[in-house]
């Protein structure tokens, strides 16, 4: 009896045990279990913020309105600055050219005979209408001369002298405007009429620099080194003055956009460097530096749907660029931030 009685008391002891073991085995389980939950909860996480590439873009455009004679060019090409994109006729602007430049030759010539004066013929012609008429009043004076002689004598009637008196007067006066259309002829032209040419040949020659500057216009050429990304017009296609006839990109001028809500701007800051990864170059890690905050309008507002606990967040362009140019980035290719939270 005290055997068996031994024998449960040992048994108790060795299940009591047992329990308790279990029961420790199971408090270090929940603990790691906490453990581990905690780890993987209170650690930092990561939100991704995509931005895209972009770069600088030049559209070419001219002052002629004209159809596409020629395209120089393909879209994805590399050219540099001063290469011939394109050729643009237009038979109008040509016209306008040869009519102005008529103008200029007209307005020159009436320049020139301004400049050059009275013809010598007329001069000569002019001369010897003043000889003319100065032997008239030397005739009519010695005319006067001898019939007041002989009024004088009673021979002839005071008629008579007043009639020659009035010719000799006559003749006085034709001497005299013959003697003022002989200096007229010498001195050509009036210092008026010269200017006014001269401002007739400047006015000309305005009119063909004119059209002369739309006309060079007809070749475009590229005003930076880059990379032709679309051509609009196809050849023959008639484009205005100011229409964008290409785009050109400027690779070396490379940059990352964002748009992100306003309260991430904590962590953006001007001149702040930032550790960007291009998914489309191997996940490539590529330093860049913030340049440009800017707000995005109205239009790019995130309302609240809330009446409270919530606020409408403006959007903000956030733009950065690399130190240095990266090889093989494209505009278009996504750009990844993580932003730990």
């Amino acid at each position: 009896m005290k055997s068996t009685m031994t024998t449960n008391t040992s048994n108790s002891v060795k299940k009591s045990n047992k329990n308790l073991i279990l029961a420790f085995l199971v408090l270090i389980a929940a603990i790691i279990v906490v453990i581990i939950v905690g780890f993987f909860t209170l650690r930092p996480h990561e939100e991704v913020i995509q931005g895209q590439a972009e770069a600088d873009e030049t559209r070419i455009s001219g002052k002629l309105t004209g159809r596409i004679a020629h395209i120089f060019v393909s879209e994805g090409q590399n050219v540099q600055k001063g290469d011939t994109l394109v050729s643009i006729f237009s038979a109008e602007a040509e016209a306008k050219l040869m009519q102005v430049e008529a103008m200029k030759k007209a307005a020159i010539a009436q320049n020139k005979k301004a400049d050059v004066g009275t013809r010598p013929q007329l001069i000569q012609s002019a001369y010897e209408m003043w000889m003319k008429a100065q032997a008239g009043v030397d005739i009519a004076k010695k005319t006067y001369d001898r019939v007041e002689a002989l009024f004088e004598k009673g021979v002839a009637s005071a008629q008579k002298r007043d009639e020659a008196a009035a010719n000799y007067n006559a003749m006085v006066a034709t001497e005299k405007a013959a003697k003022a259309q002989y200096d007229l002829a010498l001195a050509g032209a009036q210092i008026e009429d010269k200017e006014m040419t001269a401002a007739a040949v400047s006015q000309a020659s305005a009119g063909v620099d004119q059209v002369e500057a739309v006309l060079a216009d007809s070749h475009l050429t590229a005003p930076i080194s880059g990379q032709i990304s679309q051509i609009y017009p196809l050849y023959g296609e008639l484009v205005g003055a100011g229409a964008p006839v290409m785009s050109l990109l400027n690779m070396d001028k490379m940059w990352v956009s964002f748009n992100v809500r306003e309260e991430l701007l904590n962590d953006m800051k001007m001149d702040q460097e930032l550790d960007l990864i291009i998914p489309a170059l191997g996940n490539q890690e590529v330093k860049m530096k913030i340049y440009q905050i800017r707000d995005m309008g109205t239009y790019a507002i995130w309302r609240a749907t809330k009446t409270t606990g919530e606020y409408d967040s403006k959007t903000f362009e956030v733009r950065c660029r690399p130190a240095t140019p990266v090889e093989g980035l494209r505009p278009g290719m996504s750009a990844l931030w993580k932003r730990k939270i």
